[in-house]
């Protein structure tokens, strides 16, 4: 079993939010790969399925995010998950907008939400970081992060969503780089070569026309005989 957790606010009001791409992830996959309905369990909401072989448990936190760690740590002890099966996905400042990594362990780095979680359960879980940008201040993180995306933001969030719920079957059997390779080829997919499509589109050469057919032989005559003889006895 796994435990999939998205971080983020709760409520109409933050539902928008940069802060709160990881409850975008775990929506997308629930919907595209058939989960079922969102209930009320560990100061959350949790939905249940499968992706592959494993049986999967969504688990977005209710408890606003500095206290995320109440909720992933009662999700943990009901149904005795270790860590290295905890996969949490969260907005990354320090990686540019729709870029993708993963991490196993390691500090929190500021993350409210993470920091409530190592406090409660320890920093050996694996952690989906989805990059939102950095404001370039430290001043004006906590407005840009409980900010909406931009309109202009929209193209690259729905290409990352696509891509994780691509590739969340992959994350889900453990194969991280399939994983990422499934976001990238959504999000950076490869272009076509120039060259190759030029030869394809080139048309065959025409053929050189044909040359004119030469004039008939004529007939020799008596006299064209006569002619000869003369010349040569001339």
């Amino acid at each position: 079993m796994r435990l999939f957790v998205g971080l983020g606010n709760p409520g109409a009001k933050y539902a928008g939010n940069r802060h709160n791409i990881g409850f975008m992830a775990l929506d997308r996959i629930a919907a595209d790969h058939g989960f079922g309905p969102w209930r009320k369990a560990h100061h959350g909401l949790v939905a249940e399925g499968r992706l592959g072989l494993e049986k999967v448990v969504l688990l977005k936190p209710e408890t606003f995010m500095n206290l995320s760690g109440q909720s992933v740590q009662s999700a943990v002890s009901f149904y005795k998950l270790a860590l290295n099966e905890v996969t949490v996905f969260h907005d990354e400042l320090d990686l540019a907008p729709g870029k993708c990594r993963v991490k196993s362990g390691g500090g929190h780095a500021g993350h409210n939400g993470l920091r409530s979680i190592h406090q409660h359960l320890g920093e050996a879980y694996h952690r989906v970081r989805l990059g939102i940008g950095h404001p370039g201040h430290k001043d004006a993180v906590a407005a840009y992060v409980l900010h909406d995306f931009a309109k202009a933001d929209q193209d690259w969030l729905e290409d990352l969503m696509r891509g994780i719920s691509d590739g969340a079957q992959a994350l889900a059997a453990g194969d991280s780089a399939k994983f990422l390779n499934a976001v990238a080829l959504r999000t950076a997919p490869p272009r076509n070569s120039g060259t190759a499509g030029a030869a394809e589109a080139a048309p065959a050469p025409k053929p050189a026309p044909a040359a004119p057919p030469s004039a008939p032989a004529k007939a020799a005559t008596p006299f064209d005989a006569l002619r000869g003889l003369l010349r040569k006895d001339g």
